[in-house]
């Protein structure tokens, strides 16, 4: 799969005889959070369009994503981050990855100038999946219709996404995202066809773990997590090892209440681990982050949260 990033990287490309846009794309547009069952099924129509017509399939995305941009630490909380999106959008053998910088410059563009600079001058697009209630431009007058109109004067497809449902109700991001909220693994997995997983890298903490008997992997969130929570886990190392263990996501309100960060303590593991990277699979909701009136409560806690996670493990 090949990144480009930028609107300047994309331009450097045209009239490139090395271009994999020399010959056009069939393309799809959205933040694909998560990349669901939904996402999975657009993608796959991509690659349909694509491979009849022998072109690459491109995915453009945001960074950052759009309400990110316009609402700040009020916007919804990511499901994945940006590297842990595109690996699972190369897992979907997704050809080219578009990623737009989202800033004042890109909001300001009209309709019409999103068509013809980006789609038409840019990536040659030759057949666009899009959902119907897409919407662009500063104006807001860019939608679907628009672009069928365009489109037919132009020489590009423009074709509907197909909505996926389960259990009668439209698969989304925002559904998953409500899922995680109320601690439902169980649906959440159905819409994202996996266990719910975050991936970062481990860094240097405090060292409380050690303190209360029960040292951690830490991971920095750069977000707020769509989870909060003490979970039993399954984590899987850099080098494929795979442990079982409990991990705390939130802001750790007992200790200082401010950064988001995802703190992992594998059972039967010794070692270190900084600088390597960590995927934490959720298996299982064992109790909401709370404030203890002090740390020797929380050491407590932390001895009967690593017991309950031994029982669940016995028992599944």
């Amino acid at each position: 799969m090949r990144l480009i990033r930028g609107l300047a990287n994309l331009e450097a490309l045209s009239g490139r005889p090395d271009s994999p846009l020399k010959d056009g794309c069939v393309a799809t547009i959205g933040n694909f959070d998560g990349v669901h069952i939904g996402h999975q099924t657009i993608i796959q129509q991509v690659h349909d369009r694509a491979e009849a017509a022998g072109l690459p399939s491109l995915v453009m995305i945001f960074e950052p994503q759009p309400r990110e941009f316009f609402q700040g630490g009020e916007a919804p909380p990511r499901l994945t981050g940006f590297r842990q999106k595109l690996q699972a959008l190369k897992d979907q053998d997704v050809d080219i990855v578009l990623c737009v910088h989202f800033d004042e410059r890109f909001r300001s563009y009209s309709a019409m100038g999103f068509i013809e600079d980006v789609l038409i001058e840019g990536l040659a697009v030759q057949h666009l999946v899009i959902g119907d209630d897409f919407r662009f431009g500063c104006d807001r007058a860019g939608d679907f219709a628009l672009l069928q109109k365009v489109g037919a004067d132009a020489g590009f497809g423009v074709e509907r996404t197909v909505t996926v449902e389960v259990g009668d109700e439209r698969v989304s991001s925002t559904r998953v995202r409500q899922c995680l909220q109320r601690n439902d693994l169980n649906e959440a997995e159905q819409l994202l066809g996996a266990p719910y997983a975050i991936e970062g890298r481990i860094v240097y903490g405090r060292q409380l773990g050690r303190d209360l008997d029960a040292p951690t992997a830490n991971i920095v969130l750069k977000q707020r997590p769509a989870l909060r929570g003490v979970f039993v886990v399954r984590a899987t190392l850099q080098d494929g090892r795979v442990h079982e263990g409990v991990a705390n996501i939130g802001v750790r309100p007992t200790v200082d209440g401010r950064q988001p960060s995802l703190e992992v303590h594998l059972f039967d593991f010794a070692g270190t681990l900084y600088g390597q990277r960590l995927r934490v699979e959720f298996r299982h909701p064992l109790r909401d982050e709370i404030k203890f009136d002090s740390v020797e409560a929380l050491k407590g806690q932390i001895k009967q949260d690593l017991r309950d996670a031994r029982d669940w493990l016995a028992a599944h």
